[in-house]
Protein backbone atom coordinates (compact mmCIF):
# COMPACT_ATOMS: atom_id res chain seq x y z
CA UNK A 1 0.00 0.00 0.00
CA UNK A 2 1.27 3.21 -0.77
CA UNK A 3 1.85 5.88 2.08
CA UNK A 4 1.44 9.51 1.49
CA UNK A 5 3.75 11.90 3.02
CA UNK A 6 2.95 15.79 2.82
CA UNK A 7 5.76 17.70 3.73
CA UNK A 8 6.02 21.59 3.94
CA UNK A 9 8.48 23.12 1.70
CA UNK A 10 9.66 25.50 4.64
CA UNK A 11 10.84 22.80 6.72
CA UNK A 12 13.68 21.57 4.54
CA UNK A 13 16.40 23.41 5.65
CA UNK A 14 15.16 22.85 9.41
CA UNK A 15 17.45 21.31 11.96
CA UNK A 16 16.88 18.14 13.17
CA UNK A 17 13.87 16.66 15.52
CA UNK A 18 10.56 15.25 15.67
CA UNK A 19 7.74 15.39 12.70
CA UNK A 20 4.37 16.71 14.09
CA UNK A 21 1.20 16.36 12.40
CA UNK A 22 -1.72 14.39 11.81
CA UNK A 23 -2.08 11.33 10.44
CA UNK A 24 -5.31 10.09 7.89
CA UNK A 25 -5.30 6.46 8.36
CA UNK A 26 -8.50 6.31 5.69
CA UNK A 27 -6.16 7.86 2.91
CA UNK A 28 -3.24 5.88 4.58
CA UNK A 29 -1.42 9.68 4.34
CA UNK A 30 0.67 11.77 6.46
CA UNK A 31 0.43 15.68 7.11
CA UNK A 32 3.26 16.90 8.72
CA UNK A 33 2.70 20.42 9.92
CA UNK A 34 5.91 21.29 12.24
CA UNK A 35 9.05 19.81 13.30
CA UNK A 36 10.05 20.41 16.73
CA UNK A 37 13.73 20.50 17.46
CA UNK A 38 16.24 19.13 19.95
CA UNK A 39 16.83 19.42 22.65
CA UNK A 40 13.20 19.29 24.19
CA UNK A 41 11.24 17.21 27.17
CA UNK A 42 8.94 14.71 25.40
CA UNK A 43 6.03 14.93 28.58
CA UNK A 44 6.15 19.04 27.74
CA UNK A 45 5.73 17.98 24.02
CA UNK A 46 2.81 16.05 24.64
CA UNK A 47 1.48 18.48 26.66
CA UNK A 48 1.82 20.92 24.09
CA UNK A 49 -0.22 18.84 21.17
CA UNK A 50 -2.60 18.15 23.84
CA UNK A 51 -3.70 21.77 24.04
CA UNK A 52 -3.32 22.33 20.33
CA UNK A 53 -5.67 19.03 19.59
CA UNK A 54 -7.99 20.78 22.77
CA UNK A 55 -8.28 24.34 21.20
CA UNK A 56 -8.39 23.19 17.27
CA UNK A 57 -10.40 20.04 17.09
CA UNK A 58 -7.34 18.53 15.37
CA UNK A 59 -5.61 15.13 16.11
CA UNK A 60 -2.59 16.50 15.95
CA UNK A 61 0.27 13.94 17.74
CA UNK A 62 4.13 12.64 16.42
CA UNK A 63 4.48 11.19 13.52
CA UNK A 64 7.78 10.18 13.18
CA UNK A 65 11.70 12.15 13.04
CA UNK A 66 13.33 14.62 10.97
CA UNK A 67 17.08 13.97 10.36
CA UNK A 68 19.14 17.01 8.46
CA UNK A 69 22.38 15.78 8.79
CA UNK A 70 23.61 18.72 6.92
CA UNK A 71 23.36 19.91 10.42
CA UNK A 72 23.82 17.23 12.83
CA UNK A 73 27.33 14.75 12.95
CA UNK A 74 26.34 12.61 15.40
CA UNK A 75 27.07 8.73 14.11
CA UNK A 76 24.43 7.84 17.08
CA UNK A 77 21.28 10.26 16.26
CA UNK A 78 19.41 7.47 13.47
CA UNK A 79 19.55 5.17 16.55
CA UNK A 80 18.63 7.94 18.87
CA UNK A 81 15.63 9.32 16.76
CA UNK A 82 14.28 5.73 16.25
CA UNK A 83 14.36 5.32 19.84
CA UNK A 84 11.81 8.29 20.00
CA UNK A 85 9.31 6.11 18.31
CA UNK A 86 8.66 4.12 21.30
CA UNK A 87 8.34 7.19 23.40
CA UNK A 88 5.27 8.41 21.40
CA UNK A 89 4.31 5.16 20.16
CA UNK A 90 2.88 6.28 17.00
CA UNK A 91 2.34 3.42 13.98
CA UNK A 92 3.56 3.65 11.61
CA UNK A 93 6.31 5.66 12.81
CA UNK A 94 8.03 7.80 9.82
CA UNK A 95 11.80 8.62 9.38
CA UNK A 96 12.37 11.26 6.90
CA UNK A 97 16.35 12.13 6.32
CA UNK A 98 17.61 14.63 4.48
CA UNK A 99 21.29 13.56 2.98
CA UNK A 100 23.98 16.40 3.03
CA UNK A 101 23.75 18.48 0.09
CA UNK A 102 22.34 15.79 -1.95
CA UNK A 103 19.10 16.25 -3.73
CA UNK A 104 17.71 12.80 -2.77
CA UNK A 105 15.86 11.88 0.18
CA UNK A 106 15.89 8.69 2.20
CA UNK A 107 11.79 8.29 3.86
CA UNK A 108 10.92 4.92 5.60
CA UNK A 109 8.41 4.08 8.11
CA UNK A 110 8.89 1.35 11.10
CA UNK A 111 5.90 -0.90 12.19
CA UNK A 112 6.79 -2.47 15.19
CA UNK A 113 3.58 -3.64 16.27
CA UNK A 114 3.18 -5.32 12.63
CA UNK A 115 3.39 -9.43 13.13
CA UNK A 116 4.69 -9.44 9.60
CA UNK A 117 6.07 -5.56 8.43
CA UNK A 118 6.00 -4.85 4.83
CA UNK A 119 8.23 -2.21 3.38
CA UNK A 120 5.79 0.52 2.15
CA UNK A 121 6.02 2.23 -0.91
CA UNK A 122 6.50 6.31 0.20
CA UNK A 123 5.86 9.34 -1.92
CA UNK A 124 6.81 12.38 -0.69
CA UNK A 125 4.58 15.31 -1.85
CA UNK A 126 5.98 19.15 -0.80
CA UNK A 127 3.15 21.69 -0.11
CA UNK A 128 3.29 25.34 0.32
CA UNK A 129 2.16 25.73 3.93
CA UNK A 130 1.34 29.70 3.57
CA UNK A 131 -0.63 29.15 0.87
CA UNK A 132 -2.55 25.73 1.80
CA UNK A 133 -3.73 27.38 4.88
CA UNK A 134 -4.39 30.85 3.45
CA UNK A 135 -6.63 29.07 0.80
CA UNK A 136 -9.89 27.69 0.21
CA UNK A 137 -10.57 24.62 -1.56
CA UNK A 138 -13.91 25.06 -3.74
CA UNK A 139 -16.23 22.00 -4.29
CA UNK A 140 -17.11 21.50 -8.35
CA UNK A 141 -19.46 23.36 -9.14
CA UNK A 142 -21.36 21.14 -11.47
CA UNK A 143 -22.18 18.20 -9.24
CA UNK A 144 -24.02 16.58 -11.48
CA UNK A 145 -21.58 15.65 -14.02
CA UNK A 146 -18.62 14.87 -11.59
CA UNK A 147 -18.14 10.91 -11.34
CA UNK A 148 -17.82 9.50 -7.35
CA UNK A 149 -14.51 9.24 -8.25
CA UNK A 150 -13.86 12.74 -8.57
CA UNK A 151 -16.09 13.38 -5.31
CA UNK A 152 -13.76 11.00 -3.12
CA UNK A 153 -10.88 12.76 -4.35
CA UNK A 154 -12.14 15.95 -3.47
CA UNK A 155 -12.69 15.49 0.09
CA UNK A 156 -9.56 13.83 0.42
CA UNK A 157 -8.09 17.21 -0.55
CA UNK A 158 -10.53 19.31 1.68
CA UNK A 159 -9.43 16.63 4.40
CA UNK A 160 -5.60 17.96 3.59
CA UNK A 161 -7.11 21.76 3.81
CA UNK A 162 -8.73 21.35 6.49
CA UNK A 163 -6.35 20.42 8.68
CA UNK A 164 -3.76 22.84 7.75
CA UNK A 165 -6.55 25.59 7.79
CA UNK A 166 -7.67 24.06 11.76
CA UNK A 167 -3.91 24.25 12.75
CA UNK A 168 -3.70 27.99 12.47
CA UNK A 169 -2.39 28.33 16.42
CA UNK A 170 0.12 26.06 16.07
CA UNK A 171 1.54 28.48 13.38
CA UNK A 172 1.47 31.11 16.41
CA UNK A 173 4.83 30.05 17.90
CA UNK A 174 8.00 31.70 16.33
CA UNK A 175 11.56 31.37 16.92
CA UNK A 176 11.48 34.37 19.04
CA UNK A 177 9.78 32.82 21.91
CA UNK A 178 11.19 32.00 25.44
CA UNK A 179 8.98 28.75 25.44
CA UNK A 180 10.43 24.67 26.19
CA UNK A 181 9.19 23.91 22.75
CA UNK A 182 11.10 25.44 19.40
CA UNK A 183 9.11 24.89 16.22
CA UNK A 184 9.61 25.35 12.82
CA UNK A 185 6.89 26.09 10.38
CA UNK A 186 5.90 28.83 7.57
CA UNK A 187 5.70 31.61 10.30
CA UNK A 188 8.76 30.10 12.12
CA UNK A 189 11.35 33.36 11.61
CA UNK A 190 8.05 35.78 13.11
CA UNK A 191 4.21 35.89 12.66
CA UNK A 192 3.08 37.09 9.54
CA UNK A 193 1.04 40.13 10.43
CA UNK A 194 0.26 44.06 9.15
CA UNK A 195 0.61 47.18 11.33
CA UNK A 196 -1.79 48.74 8.90
CA UNK A 197 -4.43 46.04 8.90
CA UNK A 198 -3.96 45.70 12.87
CA UNK A 199 -4.68 49.69 13.39
CA UNK A 200 -7.58 49.73 10.79
CA UNK A 201 -9.31 46.39 13.01
CA UNK A 202 -9.17 48.83 16.24
CA UNK A 203 -10.92 51.91 14.43
CA UNK A 204 -13.61 49.58 12.62
CA UNK A 205 -15.35 48.95 16.28
CA UNK A 206 -16.18 52.50 16.95
CA UNK A 207 -17.17 52.66 13.42
CA UNK A 208 -19.38 49.70 13.22
CA UNK A 209 -21.20 51.20 16.10
CA UNK A 210 -21.75 54.25 14.41
CA UNK A 211 -23.14 52.70 11.13
CA UNK A 212 -24.92 50.33 13.34
CA UNK A 213 -26.54 52.93 15.40
CA UNK A 214 -27.25 55.47 12.32
CA UNK A 215 -28.79 52.32 10.53
CA UNK A 216 -30.91 51.54 12.79
CA UNK A 217 -32.21 55.10 13.09
CA UNK A 218 -32.52 54.87 9.09
CA UNK A 219 -34.35 51.72 9.09
CA UNK A 220 -36.71 53.34 11.54
CA UNK A 221 -37.55 56.08 9.66
CA UNK A 222 -38.58 53.85 7.01
CA UNK A 223 -40.78 51.53 8.74
CA UNK A 224 -42.20 54.52 10.20
CA UNK A 225 -46.51 54.47 9.61
CA UNK A 226 -45.32 57.94 7.92
CA UNK A 227 -43.91 55.66 4.94
CA UNK A 228 -46.81 53.82 4.53
CA UNK A 229 -49.59 56.72 4.06
CA UNK A 230 -50.57 57.25 0.32
CA UNK A 231 -48.38 58.99 -1.91
CA UNK A 232 -44.92 57.99 -0.47
CA UNK A 233 -46.11 54.21 -0.10
CA UNK A 234 -46.88 54.61 -3.98
CA UNK A 235 -43.47 56.23 -4.39
CA UNK A 236 -41.67 54.43 -2.58
CA UNK A 237 -42.93 51.01 -4.22
CA UNK A 238 -42.82 52.04 -7.83
CA UNK A 239 -39.71 54.15 -8.35
CA UNK A 240 -36.42 52.75 -8.83
CA UNK A 241 -34.18 55.14 -6.74
CA UNK A 242 -36.09 54.30 -3.54
CA UNK A 243 -35.71 50.38 -4.47
CA UNK A 244 -31.96 50.95 -4.69
CA UNK A 245 -31.65 52.72 -1.55
CA UNK A 246 -33.19 50.05 0.03
CA UNK A 247 -30.95 47.27 -1.66
CA UNK A 248 -27.94 49.73 0.04
CA UNK A 249 -28.83 49.88 3.21
CA UNK A 250 -29.45 46.03 3.55
CA UNK A 251 -25.82 45.82 2.27
CA UNK A 252 -24.49 48.72 4.99
CA UNK A 253 -26.44 46.30 7.92
CA UNK A 254 -24.67 43.59 6.72
CA UNK A 255 -21.52 45.06 6.85
CA UNK A 256 -21.71 46.99 10.02
CA UNK A 257 -23.30 43.53 11.75
CA UNK A 258 -21.48 42.36 14.77
CA UNK A 259 -21.90 39.10 14.27
CA UNK A 260 -19.03 37.46 12.91
CA UNK A 261 -18.72 35.51 9.55
CA UNK A 262 -19.51 31.94 10.53
CA UNK A 263 -18.06 30.35 6.68
CA UNK A 264 -16.02 31.28 4.07
CA UNK A 265 -19.07 32.28 1.77
CA UNK A 266 -19.52 34.36 4.23
CA UNK A 267 -16.45 36.40 4.70
CA UNK A 268 -16.18 36.57 1.16
CA UNK A 269 -19.99 37.49 1.19
CA UNK A 270 -19.44 40.89 3.18
CA UNK A 271 -15.47 41.57 1.61
CA UNK A 272 -17.52 41.84 -1.90
CA UNK A 273 -20.15 43.85 -0.73
CA UNK A 274 -17.98 46.13 0.98
CA UNK A 275 -15.52 46.74 -2.33
CA UNK A 276 -18.73 46.77 -4.49
CA UNK A 277 -19.80 50.09 -2.07
CA UNK A 278 -16.60 51.43 -2.49
CA UNK A 279 -16.14 51.79 -5.54
CA UNK A 280 -20.02 52.59 -6.13
CA UNK A 281 -19.64 55.53 -4.15
CA UNK A 282 -16.03 56.22 -5.75
CA UNK A 283 -17.39 56.37 -9.09
CA UNK A 284 -20.66 58.31 -8.25
CA UNK A 285 -18.19 60.63 -6.38
CA UNK A 286 -16.39 61.34 -9.57
CA UNK A 287 -19.58 61.81 -12.19
CA UNK A 288 -20.74 64.67 -9.39
CA UNK A 289 -17.65 66.63 -9.24
CA UNK A 290 -17.59 66.13 -13.39
CA UNK A 291 -21.27 67.80 -13.08
CA UNK A 292 -20.51 70.29 -10.84
CA UNK A 293 -17.17 71.73 -13.22
CA UNK A 294 -17.54 74.39 -15.33
CA UNK A 295 -21.44 74.77 -14.91
CA UNK A 296 -22.45 71.52 -16.48
CA UNK A 297 -25.72 71.10 -14.70
CA UNK A 298 -26.63 74.93 -16.25
CA UNK A 299 -25.69 73.40 -19.59
CA UNK A 300 -27.89 70.10 -18.71
CA UNK A 301 -30.87 72.14 -18.10
CA UNK A 302 -30.73 74.61 -21.17
CA UNK A 303 -30.75 71.46 -23.24
CA UNK A 304 -33.10 68.97 -21.27
CA UNK A 305 -35.81 71.89 -22.48
CA UNK A 306 -35.84 71.53 -26.29
CA UNK A 307 -34.88 67.92 -26.09
CA UNK A 308 -38.16 67.27 -24.53
CA UNK A 309 -40.12 69.97 -27.11
CA UNK A 310 -38.11 68.14 -30.08
CA UNK A 311 -39.70 64.96 -28.77
CA UNK A 312 -42.99 66.13 -28.51
CA UNK A 313 -43.35 67.80 -31.94
CA UNK A 314 -41.98 64.63 -33.14
CA UNK A 315 -44.86 62.99 -31.76
CA UNK A 316 -47.05 65.50 -33.26
CA UNK A 317 -45.50 65.12 -36.53
CA UNK A 318 -46.26 61.14 -35.66
CA UNK A 319 -50.32 61.52 -35.19
CA UNK A 320 -50.78 63.94 -38.19
CA UNK A 321 -49.33 61.21 -40.22
CA UNK A 322 -51.64 58.23 -38.17
CA UNK A 323 -54.59 60.80 -38.82
CA UNK A 324 -53.90 60.76 -42.72
CA UNK A 325 -53.06 57.51 -44.96
CA UNK A 326 -50.24 56.04 -43.09
CA UNK A 327 -47.94 54.07 -45.77
CA UNK A 328 -51.52 54.12 -48.53
CA UNK A 329 -53.48 52.59 -45.87
CA UNK A 330 -57.21 53.15 -45.88
CA UNK A 331 -58.44 53.62 -42.09
CA UNK A 332 -61.35 54.10 -40.55
CA UNK A 333 -61.76 57.75 -40.77
CA UNK A 334 -63.91 58.60 -37.79
CA UNK A 335 -62.35 56.11 -35.45
CA UNK A 336 -58.79 57.40 -36.86
CA UNK A 337 -59.40 61.41 -35.71
CA UNK A 338 -61.15 60.58 -32.63
CA UNK A 339 -57.83 58.92 -31.60
CA UNK A 340 -55.09 61.30 -33.13
CA UNK A 341 -56.81 64.33 -31.31
CA UNK A 342 -57.10 62.31 -28.33
CA UNK A 343 -53.38 61.78 -28.50
CA UNK A 344 -52.68 65.57 -29.58
CA UNK A 345 -54.36 66.86 -26.84
CA UNK A 346 -52.03 64.67 -24.18
CA UNK A 347 -49.10 66.06 -26.38
CA UNK A 348 -50.30 69.35 -25.43
CA UNK A 349 -50.82 69.08 -22.03
CA UNK A 350 -47.49 67.63 -21.63
CA UNK A 351 -45.81 70.54 -23.30
CA UNK A 352 -47.64 73.12 -21.33
CA UNK A 353 -46.54 70.76 -17.90
CA UNK A 354 -43.03 71.21 -19.38
CA UNK A 355 -42.81 74.49 -19.97
CA UNK A 356 -44.34 75.23 -16.90
CA UNK A 357 -41.80 73.46 -14.75
CA UNK A 358 -38.94 75.02 -16.87
CA UNK A 359 -38.24 77.67 -14.47
CA UNK A 360 -37.05 74.97 -11.38
CA UNK A 361 -35.28 72.51 -14.09
CA UNK A 362 -31.94 74.06 -13.45
CA UNK A 363 -32.89 73.36 -9.32
CA UNK A 364 -33.84 70.58 -9.32
CA UNK A 365 -30.72 68.95 -11.25
CA UNK A 366 -28.59 71.01 -8.69
CA UNK A 367 -29.84 68.72 -5.80
CA UNK A 368 -30.53 65.91 -7.92
CA UNK A 369 -26.57 65.91 -8.86
CA UNK A 370 -25.61 65.86 -4.54
CA UNK A 371 -27.26 62.31 -4.58
CA UNK A 372 -24.47 60.79 -6.89
CA UNK A 373 -22.09 61.32 -3.38
CA UNK A 374 -24.56 57.78 -2.40
CA UNK A 375 -22.85 56.18 -5.41
CA UNK A 376 -22.95 55.87 -8.95
CA UNK A 377 -26.02 53.06 -8.94
CA UNK A 378 -28.43 55.81 -7.15
CA UNK A 379 -27.38 58.55 -10.04
CA UNK A 380 -28.55 56.16 -12.21
CA UNK A 381 -31.26 54.99 -10.83
CA UNK A 382 -32.04 58.73 -10.92
CA UNK A 383 -31.70 59.13 -14.55
CA UNK A 384 -34.16 56.26 -15.16
CA UNK A 385 -37.05 57.86 -13.23
CA UNK A 386 -36.29 60.95 -15.16
CA UNK A 387 -36.30 59.25 -18.12
CA UNK A 388 -39.87 57.33 -17.03
CA UNK A 389 -41.21 60.79 -15.76
CA UNK A 390 -40.40 62.24 -19.27
CA UNK A 391 -41.33 59.89 -21.31
CA UNK A 392 -44.80 59.64 -19.18
CA UNK A 393 -46.58 60.78 -22.32
CA UNK A 394 -45.35 57.89 -23.92
CA UNK A 395 -46.21 55.56 -21.68
CA UNK A 396 -49.95 56.54 -21.39
CA UNK A 397 -50.46 56.82 -24.93
CA UNK A 398 -48.96 52.90 -25.11
CA UNK A 399 -51.17 52.22 -22.13
CA UNK A 400 -54.59 53.40 -24.44
CA UNK A 401 -53.41 51.81 -27.45
CA UNK A 402 -52.70 48.68 -25.84
CA UNK A 403 -56.16 48.49 -23.93
CA UNK A 404 -57.97 49.41 -26.73
CA UNK A 405 -56.06 46.89 -28.73
CA UNK A 406 -56.47 44.37 -25.98
CA UNK A 407 -60.02 44.83 -25.33
CA UNK A 408 -61.12 44.29 -29.14
CA UNK A 409 -59.26 41.09 -29.32
CA UNK A 410 -60.51 39.44 -26.14
CA UNK A 411 -63.96 40.99 -27.88
CA UNK A 412 -63.40 39.08 -31.23
CA UNK A 413 -62.07 35.80 -29.80
CA UNK A 414 -65.52 35.77 -27.75
CA UNK A 415 -67.58 36.30 -30.62
CA UNK A 416 -66.01 33.73 -32.44
CA UNK A 417 -66.76 31.35 -29.74
CA UNK A 418 -70.31 32.19 -30.23
CA UNK A 419 -70.57 31.39 -33.30
CA UNK A 420 -69.15 27.82 -33.05
CA UNK A 421 -71.17 27.39 -30.47
CA UNK A 422 -68.76 27.51 -27.71
CA UNK A 423 -68.27 29.85 -24.28
CA UNK A 424 -65.61 30.00 -21.51
CA UNK A 425 -66.58 28.51 -18.15
CA UNK A 426 -65.28 31.22 -15.82
CA UNK A 427 -65.77 28.69 -12.98
CA UNK A 428 -63.83 25.87 -14.61
CA UNK A 429 -61.76 27.51 -16.79
CA UNK A 430 -62.17 25.99 -19.56
CA UNK A 431 -64.40 25.93 -23.01
CA UNK A 432 -67.88 24.61 -23.12
CA UNK A 433 -70.69 23.79 -25.41
CA UNK A 434 -73.49 26.50 -25.65
CA UNK A 435 -76.83 26.56 -27.23
CA UNK A 436 -77.80 30.10 -28.63
CA UNK A 437 -81.21 31.93 -30.16
CA UNK A 438 -81.15 33.43 -32.93
CA UNK A 439 -80.82 36.96 -31.39
CA UNK A 440 -78.03 36.60 -29.88
CA UNK A 441 -76.62 35.42 -33.13
CA UNK A 442 -77.14 38.28 -35.01
CA UNK A 443 -76.09 41.04 -31.90
CA UNK A 444 -72.90 38.91 -32.16
CA UNK A 445 -72.50 39.11 -36.15
CA UNK A 446 -72.83 42.72 -35.81
CA UNK A 447 -70.61 43.45 -32.79
CA UNK A 448 -68.14 41.08 -34.35
CA UNK A 449 -67.97 42.95 -37.76
CA UNK A 450 -67.64 45.77 -36.55
CA UNK A 451 -64.74 44.98 -33.99
CA UNK A 452 -63.17 43.24 -36.98
CA UNK A 453 -63.57 46.44 -39.10
CA UNK A 454 -61.67 48.74 -36.50
CA UNK A 455 -59.02 46.42 -35.49
CA UNK A 456 -56.79 47.74 -38.07
CA UNK A 457 -56.89 50.95 -36.82
CA UNK A 458 -56.33 50.67 -33.85
CA UNK A 459 -53.21 47.96 -34.15
CA UNK A 460 -51.91 50.63 -36.03
CA UNK A 461 -52.10 52.72 -33.32
CA UNK A 462 -51.18 50.41 -30.74
CA UNK A 463 -47.96 49.26 -32.98
CA UNK A 464 -46.52 52.48 -33.28
CA UNK A 465 -46.88 52.96 -29.56
CA UNK A 466 -45.29 49.90 -28.79
CA UNK A 467 -42.28 50.49 -30.79
CA UNK A 468 -41.99 53.51 -29.00
CA UNK A 469 -42.68 52.06 -25.56
CA UNK A 470 -40.13 49.53 -26.14
CA UNK A 471 -37.55 51.66 -27.42
CA UNK A 472 -38.05 53.54 -23.95
CA UNK A 473 -37.67 50.32 -22.52
CA UNK A 474 -34.41 49.43 -23.83
CA UNK A 475 -32.96 52.17 -22.61
CA UNK A 476 -34.07 52.28 -18.90
CA UNK A 477 -32.84 48.26 -19.27
CA UNK A 478 -29.12 49.33 -20.19
CA UNK A 479 -29.32 51.55 -17.68
CA UNK A 480 -30.56 48.65 -15.02
CA UNK A 481 -28.17 46.35 -16.39
CA UNK A 482 -24.89 48.82 -15.53
CA UNK A 483 -26.44 49.14 -12.29
CA UNK A 484 -26.92 45.62 -11.69
CA UNK A 485 -23.54 44.87 -13.14
CA UNK A 486 -21.91 47.32 -10.33
CA UNK A 487 -24.41 45.65 -7.51
CA UNK A 488 -23.98 42.00 -8.43
CA UNK A 489 -20.02 42.03 -9.75
CA UNK A 490 -17.77 40.08 -7.03
CA UNK A 491 -14.87 42.90 -7.33
CA UNK A 492 -13.11 41.54 -4.07
CA UNK A 493 -13.56 37.89 -5.38
CA UNK A 494 -11.94 38.81 -8.48
CA UNK A 495 -8.81 41.10 -7.10
CA UNK A 496 -8.29 38.43 -4.93
CA UNK A 497 -7.84 36.06 -8.14
CA UNK A 498 -5.75 38.49 -9.77
CA UNK A 499 -3.25 39.08 -7.60
CA UNK A 500 -3.28 35.84 -5.03
CA UNK A 501 -4.99 33.45 -6.95
CA UNK A 502 -3.97 30.57 -4.39
CA UNK A 503 -6.49 31.68 -2.33
CA UNK A 504 -9.49 30.91 -4.31
CA UNK A 505 -8.78 26.76 -4.72
CA UNK A 506 -10.05 24.79 -6.96
CA UNK A 507 -8.28 21.79 -7.21
CA UNK A 508 -4.29 20.95 -6.98
CA UNK A 509 -2.05 19.46 -9.48
CA UNK A 510 1.24 17.55 -8.81
CA UNK A 511 4.64 18.14 -10.40
CA UNK A 512 7.68 15.50 -10.54
CA UNK A 513 10.52 16.55 -8.86
CA UNK A 514 12.39 13.37 -8.80
CA UNK A 515 12.12 9.95 -9.32
CA UNK A 516 14.91 6.99 -8.57
CA UNK A 517 15.02 3.68 -8.04
CA UNK A 518 14.68 2.96 -4.36
CA UNK A 519 14.35 6.60 -3.22
CA UNK A 520 10.71 7.92 -2.61
CA UNK A 521 9.03 9.52 -5.23
CA UNK A 522 8.74 13.60 -4.43
CA UNK A 523 6.21 15.12 -5.68
CA UNK A 524 5.37 19.32 -5.95
CA UNK A 525 2.00 19.75 -5.21
CA UNK A 526 0.70 22.93 -6.10
CA UNK A 527 -2.65 24.94 -6.42
CA UNK A 528 -5.10 25.22 -9.22
CA UNK A 529 -7.45 28.71 -8.81
CA UNK A 530 -10.70 28.99 -9.69
CA UNK A 531 -11.51 30.35 -13.29
CA UNK A 532 -12.93 33.75 -13.72
CA UNK A 533 -16.28 32.92 -14.27
CA UNK A 534 -16.44 30.67 -11.48
CA UNK A 535 -15.39 33.30 -9.17
CA UNK A 536 -18.43 35.25 -11.05
CA UNK A 537 -20.37 32.58 -10.79
CA UNK A 538 -19.43 31.35 -7.05
CA UNK A 539 -20.05 34.63 -5.54
CA UNK A 540 -22.14 36.84 -7.37
CA UNK A 541 -24.21 39.22 -5.01
CA UNK A 542 -27.54 39.03 -5.50
CA UNK A 543 -29.66 42.20 -6.48
CA UNK A 544 -33.27 43.18 -7.26
CA UNK A 545 -34.66 43.82 -10.79
CA UNK A 546 -37.26 46.75 -11.60
CA UNK A 547 -38.56 44.60 -13.83
CA UNK A 548 -40.19 40.89 -13.78
CA UNK A 549 -38.29 39.04 -16.07
CA UNK A 550 -40.29 37.68 -19.02
CA UNK A 551 -39.43 34.76 -21.53
CA UNK A 552 -39.26 35.30 -25.28
CA UNK A 553 -42.36 33.54 -25.74
CA UNK A 554 -44.27 35.11 -22.46
CA UNK A 555 -43.23 38.54 -24.45
CA UNK A 556 -44.46 38.10 -28.02
CA UNK A 557 -47.57 36.60 -26.50
CA UNK A 558 -48.11 39.67 -24.46
CA UNK A 559 -47.10 41.70 -27.36
CA UNK A 560 -49.68 39.94 -29.47
CA UNK A 561 -52.94 39.85 -27.07
CA UNK A 562 -52.13 43.58 -26.02
CA UNK A 563 -51.70 43.08 -22.77
CA UNK A 564 -48.70 45.57 -20.60
CA UNK A 565 -45.00 44.98 -20.94
CA UNK A 566 -42.38 45.10 -18.09
CA UNK A 567 -45.02 47.53 -16.07
CA UNK A 568 -44.13 48.59 -12.58
CA UNK A 569 -43.35 46.08 -10.09
CA UNK A 570 -45.80 45.51 -7.67
CA UNK A 571 -44.89 45.34 -3.76
CA UNK A 572 -44.52 41.80 -2.59
CA UNK A 573 -44.27 40.54 -5.91
CA UNK A 574 -41.10 38.10 -5.83
CA UNK A 575 -38.62 38.08 -8.81
CA UNK A 576 -36.18 35.47 -9.51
Amino acid sequence: MVLKVFFPSCCSSAESGILVGRWLSEQNSAVILAVVHFPFIPVQVKQYLSEVQRVTKVNVSVLGSWSNSKQEKEENLSKFLEDLGTIFSHEPWIQISKEGDSKFWSCSTLQKLANNPKEEEVILIYYDQRKVMLSHLHPPLDTATSTDHEADDASKLSAIFHTVAKSKILFMTDRYDDGPIKLTHWQSDGVEASIIVELMKQASVPACMLLTFLLSLVSGICRSRVLKFWPLSFLWSKLSTCEQLGHRLQHLQVISSSKKAQTQTQLMRKANIFVSLLIDVALGILLMSWLYRKNRIGHLADTLIPAADHVAEELQDLLQWLMGAPAGLKMNRALDQVLGRFFLYHIHLWISYIHLMSPFIEMILWYVGLSACLGLTVALCILSDIIALLTFHIYCFYVYGARLYCLKIYGLSSLWRLFRGKKWNVLRQRVDSCSYDLDQLFIGTLLFTILLFLLPTTALYYLVFTLLRLLVVIVQGLIHLLMDLIDSLPLYSILLRLCRSYRLAAGVKFRVLEQQDGKPLRLLMQINPLSYGSVVQMYRLPTYSCYPKDSWTSLCKKLFLGELIYPWKHKGEKQD
